[in-house]
């Protein structure tokens, strides 16, 4: 049997490895799910006859060399810093490797090499990256291809919470890494082109220049830019556009309450705060405010930052009990943004029975014949439930559907690379619509860039 080591089996994982132990029996599969916690791998195997679940640390050289030296092609779900070793490995071995993370300097290095060994790095091929470049990039060729000219490309992708779970004022849940959505926007402006002028917006501003976005059968949404919306300008083939933006997507009005923790500080990862673990949340709020002995911590903050009373926002705010004198911090020499992660984790965690929701739209907007046009391209996927949620298929599913066709033979270039050809994106988009992952296509007339659709 063909062996498929899967590193990792963290929660984007289940949809993943569950599609290849699927598909074991007519692929002639065995699929080895490795990981630092073997119970965790057991969980994801289920006993499956096709399956293993090892112990691997991926840290320990001869454990991990054994089980890649033992593999027919490997899929690291690690933390991104770590797929290096996994990929030096690979190369020693002669195996291909499958990844869902963003290609990194080191990656890249291993180009050359990667391609005299005839072994295919395919990196950025889960959600975000992912999907969002296969989507993408069938419709811009599709474009080319009959002769048009990019005027606009913008793109925007959010996880969420489902409607039907969704039971807070803020309409959001984690669903992602908290972290990571604590520390967003951070490490520089926010780069991006309009009309054929660079734009950029700094960190203590993102949150404030929101973009709005209707979904058909979901409402209203809004977007902040991403951090650098022109990176992938050269790669698909975009050098002359005028507009190019990327951007995340909430509810409208979440970022304009998020926009609190940035100017009071909260969301900094820089410093520790003094004596943490022995402060109420109530006392974490008022060491961002003026000392006054006479106003309380609502009142100032509410005065600092010009927020009435019946303010939605004020709302927001009370509803995660940032002033709750009872409520503990209970983490030693934590950063604001490690302390504001903990506050929100209390009442952004999914619940046992909420579902969460992955919402994706392009924008593309070209000349053809003389005419302008523009397309209008929307997905939106609701989980199962807490174990094949939405962000686990959409990241899982692309992952598991390339290594296979890479395993058979309908892959083939060599090198590293990311999702953007055709060989690549057409059928694994097909087999995505398949399992329920499907874009929707309207056409409208140019617009261009809209200011009317730009909050803040």
């Amino acid at each position: 049997m063909r062996n498929i080591l899967v590193i990792g089996s963290g929660q984007s994982s289940s949809s993943l490895i569950t599609y290849l132990l699927k598909k074991s029996s007519s692929e002639n599969l065995h699929v080895t799910v490795a990981d630092v916690s073997l119970e965790l791998a057991k969980s994801k195997v289920k006993n499956h006859e096709n399956g293993t679940a090892i112990t691997l640390n991926i840290l320990n050289e001869a454990e991990r060399k054994e089980a890649i030296k033992n593999a027919n092609i490997v899929v690291s779900m690690l933390p991104a810093h770590l797929h290096i070793n996994v990929a030096k490995d690979c190369l020693e071995f002669g195996k291909s490797m499958v990844t869902a993370s963003y290609i990194s300097n080191e990656m890249i290095a291993l180009n050359e090499e990667a391609i005299k060994k005839n072994l295919i790095f395919m990196n950025e091929i889960g959600l975000d990256p992912g999907v969002d470049h296969m989507s993408a990039m069938q419709v811009i060729d599709r474009i080319r291809e009959k002769g048009g000219k990019m005027l606009l490309f913008e793109s925007f992708c959010g996880g969420l919470v489902a409607p039907e779970s969704d039971d807070n004022l803020w309409n959001y849940k984690f669903t992602w890494n908290p972290r990571n959505v604590v520390l967003a926007g951070q490490g520089g402006a926010a780069k991006f082109l309009q009309e054929g002028t660079y734009k950029y917006i700094p960190y203590q501003k993102l949150f404030r220049r929101t973009e709005i976005l209707n979904i058909d059968g979901y409402g209203k949404f809004e977007a902040y830019a991403n951090r650098d919306s022109l990176k992938y300008r050269s790669v698909y083939g975009l050098d002359n556009i005028l507009t190019l933006y990327r951007g995340t997507i909430r509810r409208v009005g979440f970022s304009r309450a998020w926009n609190v923790f940035v100017q009071l500080g909260m969301t900094d990862d820089s410093y520790t705060i003094e004596n943490s673990e022995n402060m109420s949340y109530r006392a974490f709020t008022n060491s961002f405010l003026a000392y006054n002995p006479f106003d309380s911590v609502e009142l100032k903050l509410r005065y600092y930052l010009k927020i009435d009373q019946d303010d939605i926002v004020w709302d927001k705010l009370a509803e995660l009990d940032l002033f709750s004198s009872t409520k503990m911090v209970g983490l030693k020499n934590a950063t604001p943004a490690q302390i504001l992660e903990k506050i929100l984790r209390d009442s952004w965690t999914l619940n046992e029975n909420d579902k969460d929701m992955i919402v994706m739209q392009h924008l593309f907007g070209y000349e053809l014949n003389g005419k302008k046009e523009q397309i209008e391209s929307s997905m939106v996927c609701i989980g199962d439930n807490q174990t094949y949620t939405a962000m686990a298929k959409t990241v899982g599913l692309p992952v598991a559907i390339a290594t296979l066709k890479i395993l058979n033979g309908e892959i083939t270039k060599p090198g590293v690379q990311m999702p953007i050809s055709k060989e690549v994106y057409e059928p694994i988009l097909k087999e995505l619509k398949e399992n329920g992952i499907v874009f929707h296509e309207k056409r409208a007339p140019y617009l261009g860039y809209n200011p009317e659709r730009v909050t803040g």
